[in-house]
């Protein structure tokens, strides 16, 4: 019994939606996960990693981020303040693999069946944002499949784990150093394939699996299996702010938020629609954003230089670069765009020698770029 669907992520709206223009409208919009959030647009400072992660949401081709750094610096907090400001996603109902049903073609086999029997409806729903604990085990994570049931009712018998869950979403691994490799392995496979299968005693299940990997981790407790690390798109360094009205800010911003977190969230309810909007249209705007050859001979030049291995490196600019564009409203890349996107691909792609730690270079990107204009 095998059942293999594929699967992609494409949520792009047609239309903008309006802003929303009171206190209702906003809490509501603000509020719809079950739990309260805070924020994204009111975390104060890094804003590098705010952008990896607005890129990854625009388009999801380019492969997830991983964000580095000490504890304490809003890295969980900007990852799950992300799903508030995400356009909504229209589902099977009940689907436990979030088909699309745009996509009747990529149907589990639950949908193909309510398609069949007339009973298929349509649900909206926020993009989930769905943790995959360290300590979470291989059942848990890519599903499990009783033997025994599955010679009498077939796929019925197939349980889903978190990777059916995540599907059409973001998937969020804190401290994504300390995976097990069981679990790095079937990140990697679904990564790759977009797909999850999961076999037992010659009893074979697929679903799809496609979602963007989000991974947080603090470099002092051990690095990240070299596997993966190449498989995740982006890279970015967070760290304390030591400017002191930045600091007085944060602890402000918090205490607001724990005092009256609704009011808080209506507070900063135009900002949040204010982003929310920039990437609506970045959506919109990305199909069209043209790459030329001249464009595409920087970045090979620039990977030439900083010596990767490789050929994912290139195209990993080329498609940050491209979304940077869009999210900027162009519809033509620049060598601002291919820099932004060259700082969050190379540094940890490149090629160490032995007993040498690598070392990145903005001063170099800058020279290589503009020895190409």
């Amino acid at each position: 019994m095998s059942l293999k669907i594929s699967g992609t992520i494409k949520e792009v709206p047609k239309e903008v939606e309006s802003p929303a223009s009171s206190l209702e409208d906003i809490t509501r919009t603000a509020t719809k996960t079950e739990r309260v959030l805070y924020p994204i647009s009111a975390i104060v400072g890094q804003e590098k990693m705010l952008r990896a992660l607005i890129l990854n949401t625009i388009n999801p081709s380019i492969g997830g981020v991983l964000i580095r750094g000490q504890k304490g610096t809003a890295k969980s907090t900007a990852v799950r303040g992300l799903s508030e400001i995400l356009p909504e996603i229209e589902v099977v109902g009940g689907c436990k693999f979030n088909c699309d049903p745009a996509d009747p073609e990529k149907f589990c086999w639950e949908c193909l069946d309510k398609k069949k029997r007339g009973t298929q409806r349509i649900q909206k729903r926020m993009m989930r944002v769905v943790d995959l604990p360290v300590g979470a085990t291989e059942d848990r994570v890519v599903g499990s499949l009783d033997i025994e049931k599955a010679v009498r009712q077939g796929v019925q018998a197939f349980d889903p784990g978190i990777l059916a869950n995540a599907n059409r979403g973001i998937l969020y691994v804190d401290e994504i150093n300390l995976l097990d490799d069981f679990v790095v392995d079937a990140l990697l496979d679904a990564a790759a394939m977009g797909v999850n299968t999961v076999e037992r005693e010659g009893v074979s299940v697929s679903h799809p699996a496609n979602f963007i990997i989000v991974g947080s981790m603090n470099p002092e407790e051990g690095e990240l299996r070299p596997q993966l690390l190449d498989r995740i798109a982006l890279q970015v360094e967070v760290s304390g702010i030591y400017d002191v009205e930045q600091r007085i800010e944060i602890i402000e911003r918090r205490n607001q938020f724990n005092d009256d977190p609704k009011k808080f969230i209506y507070d900063f309810g135009p900002e949040q629609e204010k982003l929310r909007m920039k990437i609506l249209k970045g959506m919109q705007v990305l199909p069209r954003v043209a790459t030329t050859r001249e464009n595409l001979r920087t970045i090979a030049e620039i990977c030439i230089a900083f010596n990767v291995d490789g050929h994912r490196a290139d195209i990993m600019i080329e498609r940050a670069a491209r979304t940077n564009a869009a999210y900027e409203g162009r519809e033509r890349i620049t060598n601002d765009d291919i820099i932004e996107a060259a700082e969050m691909v190379l540094p940890h792609r490149m090629r160490k020698k032995p007993f040498e730690e690598e070392e990145f270079s903005v001063d170099q990107l800058r020279a290589v770029v503009e020895g190409n204009v």
